[in-house]
């Protein structure tokens, strides 16, 4: 009776198990299922120089006493898979300043990993592994019809313990805020727990598609978490891929923050929105209709709270990707679509000519101050014709296309700081933007 007694005690079992495996399958176990292969771990490795204090002897030969000691440094962070080619997006802090990069696909296999281009202002970066046969591979999905209160997933490896899921809800979205002197715009807030090393990792909807790329904590905050909204990931992803950088793109658009004198003689009623104070000549602003005194009311389909959050949301738009915005003018609201461009070479010239009142020219291996405005920033400080324009901001100057370039990257920020050199001196002066 006894083998009879097991047998059927069998029978009587496995459906019940079968029943109770079912009801506990929820929406966030089968995006789990689904989504999961696609995760990987990040590992790199940071070579640093260090300072180190020597011994006597050494001292007595190197005089300041200090020799340099080399070190390898280790740091982790999660990516996702979104080609089954093998193309991965991860953060650009996960992989800045890396000397080598490999990642841990979910099987167990390490792989060493390519930089195919990182954006530090997006924080955003691609990698490439290579693989003989396809990677699986996650959905991208959008952002522009999230809803707030919808449950979200996040799995990657908190701490380094790989493969980690946490699900909570939408908490916000078009979330900004200042950390580190800088500003931080349009990201998503979750509730799902988020901690270092999820960075790089998907944000997914109960459909399995990624909505956003986890990237940043609240240090002291529980239960506050944000992701990089999908819709801007897939535009910078794209100009990763193509060109190994985020194009410098141009609008031509000047905006101000709106005083409350100047709502009230417009008759704007909010306390948002930025106000258009000019628009340049040749720009797609001009080209799209956009004129001076225009309130930008909207730009991506998220209000505008001021001209610093309407500049930083307008780096997450590369050149030719269509941006919208809605303008508010004589009491209407007008939609607009304009196509930013590459900034031209001849801007930046005269960004540097208008707003610093500089013409530079190569001059002995950097640049050399060919004219000066009068009653500009530039005359102001003293700066004369033949004085040589070495750094801007941490950029040493070797070049024109150099100085451009590091004047484009930088005109979205408040001030930028130039080394001026005279007479073998070097001269540290800050100009306005």
């Amino acid at each position: 009776m006894r083998p009879f007694l097991v047998v059927a005690l069998g029978l009587l079992v496995l459906p019940a198990a079968r029943a109770a495996s079912a009801q506990r399958r929820s929406p966030v176990v089968d995006v789990v299922q689904k989504v999961a292969p696609a995760v990987v771990f990040i590992g790199t490795e940071q070579v640093v120089d260090r300072r180190m204090r020597g011994t006597p002897l050494e001292e007595f030969f190197l005089g300041d006493g200090r020799r340099t000691q080399r070190r390898t440094v280790q740091s982790l962070g999660s990516g996702v898979i979104i080609a089954p080619s093998g193309t991965i997006v991860t953060n650009d802090h996960v992989i800045r300043g890396a000397s080598a990069v490999h990642v841990v696909l979910a099987d167990g296999r390490q792989i060493d990993a390519e930089v195919v281009g990182a954006d530090a202002q997006n924080d955003l970066a691609v990698l490439r592994v290579q693989s003989k046969t396809p990677l699986p591979a996650a959905k991208l999905g959008t952002s522009s019809d999230l809803m707030i209160g919808e449950t979200v997933v996040a799995i990657g490896a908190p701490f380094g313990l790989t493969k980690t899921v946490t699900s909570g809800v939408l908490s916000a979205m078009g979330r900004s805020f200042k950390a580190n002197d800088q500003l931080y715009i349009d990201f998503l807030q979750t509730d799902t727990a988020i901690n270092p090393g999820n960075s790089g990792g998907p944000l997914l909807n109960l459909d399995g598609e990624v909505i956003g790329i986890n990237t940043a904590i609240f240090s002291g905050a529980q239960g506050i978490g944000f992701a990089i909204p999908v819709d801007k990931v897939r535009r910078i992803v794209q100009e990763l891929k193509s060109f190994g950088k985020v194009r410098p793109a141009w609008v031509g658009i000047n905006a101000m923050d709106l005083t409350a004198p100047v709502a009230r003689k417009l008759g704007w009623e909010r306390s948002d929105g930025v106000l258009v104070e000019s628009v340049d000549p040749g720009s797609p602003a001009e080209s799209a209709g956009v004129r001076a005194s225009d309130v930008v009311e909207e730009l991506g389909g998220s209000p505008v709270q001021d001209a610093d959050e309407f500049q930083a949301r307008v780096r997450g738009y590369p050149a030719r990707a269509a941006m919208p915005l809605v303008l508010w003018r004589d009491g209407h609201q007008i939609p607009v679509t304009l196509i930013p461009v590459e900034f031209p070479a001849t801007q930046a010239d005269a960004f540097a000519w208008n707003r610093l009142g500089v013409k530079l020219e190569p001059s002995r291996g950097t640049l050399a101050v060919s004219s000066v405005r009068s009653d500009s920033q530039a005359d102001g400080f003293g700066i004369e014709q033949g004085d040589l324009i070495v750094r801007l901001n941490n950029v040493a100057l070797d070049s024109l296309n150099t100085f451009r370039d590091a004047l484009i990257s930088a005109r979205h920020t408040r001030s930028v700081l130039v080394v001026v050199r005279r007479a073998g001196r070097n001269y540290l002066v800050t100009f306005r933007l």
